[in-house]
């Protein structure tokens, strides 16, 4: 009871002072305090941190790279939802380029979000909130004290959608007029891969957008401080995404891993997106980033959601069950799916197996 109680009182120590992980480094701690350290249940390959270092027979194995030129360009697209297939019921995890999106909205996106995270403590302060209604809200660990361990990791929530769109004036002055313009590239963006995805799956290319796929999403701008002991911790614990689609910008530190055939495996920064796609046919991925001592590490996510209090009923696509290939999940509205996620995500398993007829 007492390291329980201790414990909390670290918690809400940490949380209290508005600073994040970054605030614990600018103050020039040697150790990773005790809140943040990794301790499984039951010690695997999947648990235990790693220096995030390649093995050999990693560096025989490459992320797949879909090139959406063609898309791009208004040629036929055959070989590119080949190409997303192939990648998406293999790994459910893929580099995109030539998508179209101008270099420059790249880097001058995580310029800013890095501009967001190292403001002066006290402004920061200003967007630190753990309230669900904020749109806007800075923190460290979406499940601080919930979580096992608290994760090596600051963030910069936006929600741009819900439920009407985001006032601009609402996000810090530092990225504001680039976070605009880089969502509206993301938006496009993803709805060319909701269609893409859906003649994938062999359904009419709006199927997904039909079902509200490209309705709703939100940004999350991860700041990952430079670690004294990375092998103690983990800037995100392992998960799979509970959104439909999430299309991540890296910058070159690297740090995010993917696990594929019982293997952690090093995703390495390649100019583009990383697509995670959450269903049966096409894979659930698993992945985490690793904690590093080169730092800070900048990451932007876009995650095209649900509308969380929806009571819409989602369930398998009637034009891809047959008696040979019946349906693998129950019916189910966002609302219940939300409980299952994240009941499950406070485990590190995946909601996918709960909803498994």
């Amino acid at each position: 009871m007492a390291n329980t109680q201790e414990r909390m009182q670290q918690l809400k120590a940490f949380d209290e002072s508005k600073a994040g992980v970054k605030g614990l480094v600018d103050d020039g701690i040697t150790k990773v305090p005790s809140i943040f350290i990794c301790k499984p249940e039951h010690p695997s390959a999947e648990d235990i941190p790693s220096s995030g270092k390649p093995g050999h027979d990693d560096q025989q194995f490459n992320i797949p790279i879909v090139d959406l030129g063609d898309v791009s360009a208004g040629r036929p697209s055959d070989k590119v939802i080949q190409d997303i297939r192939r990648a998406a019921e293999s790994m459910g995890f893929f580099h995109v380029v030539n998508h179209g999106i101008p270099k420059r909205v790249l880097e001058e996106m995580l310029e800013a979000i890095r501009g967001f995270h190292e403001l002066p403590r006290e402004v920061k302060a200003e967007y630190y909130s753990r309230d669900p209604m904020r749109k806007v809200k800075f923190f460290s660990s979406y499940s601080l004290y919930q979580s096992r361990f608290a994760a090596w990791r600051d963030s910069l929530f936006c929600d741009m959608m819900a439920p009407e769109p985001l006032n601009p004036q609402e996000l810090p002055l530092v990225c504001r007029d680039i976070t605009m313009e880089y969502t509206n590239e993301m938006h496009k963006l993803g709805v060319t891969l909701f269609e893409l995805l859906s003649e994938a799956l062999g359904l009419k290319s709006d199927h997904l957008e039909g079902l509200d796929c490209a309705k709703e999403y939100l940004i999350a701008a991860h700041y990952y401080p430079p670690c004294p002991e990375p092998e103690l911790t983990i800037g995100t614990a392992k998960h799979s995404d509970g959104t439909f689609i999430t299309l991540l910008l890296q910058d070159h530190i690297g740090g995010l891993q993917v696990l594929y055939e019982n293997r952690w495996i090093d995703v390495l920064p390649v100019p583009g997106s990383l697509i995670i796609i959450s269903n049966d046919k096409f894979v659930s991925v698993v992945h985490r980033v690793v904690a590093k001592k080169e730092g800070p590490r900048l990451s932007v996510g876009c995650f095209f959601k649900h509308t969380d209090n929806s009571s819409r009923l989602y369930e398998p696509s009637k034009e891809l069950i047959s008696k040979e290939n019946p349906p693998i999940y129950r019916s189910i509205t966002m609302k219940e799916y939300l409980v299952e996620y994240h009941k499950n995500s406070l485990n590190e398993v995946s909601a996918l197996e709960s909803l498994k007829l």
